[in-house]
């Protein structure tokens, strides 16, 4: 792995170096709360999911969830972070009207998953020349809070506490990242290997996956500058822009002979800015302390080998794979960045498909009519097999590239076959040379200047002479034939 170029934010007293670390909070994917049965369904009406121990009522015990804690370990072991076969839950302490106890379940001083990395490139035309590798502090399991609803009163609010107690993996980053760019391609490869894994949906817009960005500014060689923390920012260029806006408004405010002052802010994406909200917490002011109704977690090598096992084909040895199979790196990252177009594309592989011919259509007919469309891999209306089906007729010389659009087009509109298309309209491609002389010889006649000119030296004419006659014979003719007999005739 190599650096990425630097980047600096230039002020009136020389160039300024920008440090970042993310905290990112990822909910668990599981079907049950971090210490209840309740359920924790997106878009429930509120208040239909909540059990007495989400609700903090007396006398009721937290009971740690299996599942979040195996996909939290398989996490860990995806990013080769130290597991820690000993854990402790600890609670922090706060007041506010969404947390029903007066303190969260977290893990502070013991958590379950220490330091891990991720690597990271800001080119996918070749990622390793221009990878980095980021630092991952820690990942620790915790349980979400409620939420506050302002906008269903004119001068009261309601607390809905569906996800209060929701498993939530806190994804601490060191502060290796050095710009809004490596911001952004940090969340989308975490993003990413969390869908890999299948231990978060990383659907930010509905807020199961969301960053704590932490931003300070210094000169090169300065020791580290008091930082700020902007929460729960909730899309990849929303970092992105939090990155760039607090970091030139801390540059502007030193310049000006001001001091940063740690404190909490919040992202204003109407006005692209970063607005103050409160003064930043210290650990101590939270009272932190073993929490006295969980016994620590320790978990055994038959439950980490099971955890070991599960795990899939990451992006990275996928992306290795598909290069080895002389797709190229760009391909390969574009076929691997999402976990559904991945297993998508391995589908249309076991068919038999030649790798490289079919990561050229993927990544450029296939994405390209479903981008068109406003779909997504999961609702294509072709098939893995259906792909396979249309490019073992070009592969065959069944089908020309240029008629191969034409029936995949159709394929897109009616969901039938290739074959099935190729017979019924009849867009079979044609090696008759006959025909094809044919076909040239009547070009030729109606494009004598041009002939002439070809003849004369203007080799480019040739291109117009291919596609008059691919034009005359309805798109169906061999172009390797055209080509060669072409050639012959012009001379």
């Amino acid at each position: 792995m190599t650096e990425a170029l630097k980047y600096t934010i230039r002020g009136n007293t020389g160039d300024w170096e920008v440090v970042v670390g993310l905290e990112v909070h990822a909910q668990v994917t599981s079907n049950a709360k971090l210490f209840s049965g309740a359920a924790t369904t997106f878009g429930a009406e509120p208040n239909t999911q909540v059990s007495l121990v989400d609700a903090a009522m007396p006398g009721m015990l937290p009971v740690p969830n299996r599942e979040c804690i195996r996909q939290a370990v398989r996490t860990g072991m995806a990013i080769e972070a130290q597991i820690n076969t000993w854990s402790r839950f600890d609670r922090k302490n706060y007041f506010y009207a969404d947390l029903p106890q007066g303190y969260q379940i977290s893990q502070l001083y013991h958590p379950l998953v220490g330091e891990g990395a991720i690597d990271i490139s800001l080119d996918d035309k070749n990622p390793d020349a221009t990878g980095k590798r980021i630092g991952v502090e820690r990942i620790h399991v915790e349980q979400d809070a409620g939420k506050l609803m302002h906008d269903q009163h004119p001068t009261r609010s309601y607390v809905d506490l569906n996800r209060s107690g929701v498993a939530l993996m806190e994804i601490v980053s060191k502060p290796d990242l050095a710009s809004p760019a490596e911001a952004g391609a940090y969340l989308r490869k975490l993003r990413s290997i969390l869908r890999y894994v299948g231990s978060c949906d990383g659907n930010m817009e509905e807020g199961s996956m969301r960053a704590d960005v932490n931003v300070s500014v210094r000169k090169a060689g300065d020791p580290l500058g008091t930082r700020t923390e902007t929460k729960n920012v909730n899309s990849v260029r929303f970092v992105m822009a939090v990155v760039e806006q607090e970091a030139k408004r801390q540059v502007e405010v030193l310049e000006e002979g001001g001091r940063i002052v740690q404190e909490t802010r919040l992202y204003d994406p109407d006005r692209n800015e970063t607005r103050s909200m409160r003064s930043k917490e210290d650990a101590h002011d939270y009272r932190y302390f073993p929490d006295p109704d969980l016994l620590p977690l320790e978990l055994d090598e038959a439950f980490l080998a099971e955890c070991r096992a599960s795990l899939p084909e990451l992006p990275d040895a996928k992306r290795k794979r598909y290069e080895a199979l002389g797709i190229t790196p760009y391909g390969a990252a574009v076929l691997t960045a999402e976990v559904e177009n991945a297993r998508w594309f391995d589908a249309l592989l076991e068919t038999g498909a030649k790798p490289v011919a079919a990561a050229n259509w993927v990544t450029s007919e296939l994405f390209g009519a479903l981008n068109r469309l406003g779909k997504d891999i999961a609702t294509s209306p072709v098939t893995p097999e259906g792909a396979a089906e249309l490019l073992a007729l070009v592969a065959d010389g069944t089908l020309s590239n240029t008629l191969a659009k034409q029936v995949f087009e159709i394929m897109l509109e009616t969901g039938q076959g290739a074959s099935e298309i190729v017979e019924e309209r009849g867009l079979k491609q044609t090696s008759d040379t006959g025909e094809i002389e044919k076909i040239i010889a009547e070009v030729m006649a109606a494009n004598e200047d041009k002939v002439a000119d070809y003849r004369g030296g203007k080799d480019k004419l040739f291109g117009f002479f291919v596609g008059q006659t691919m034009k005359a014979m309805g798109g169906k003719a061999n172009p390797g034939v055209v080509n060669d007999l072409l050639k012959k005739a012009l001379g």
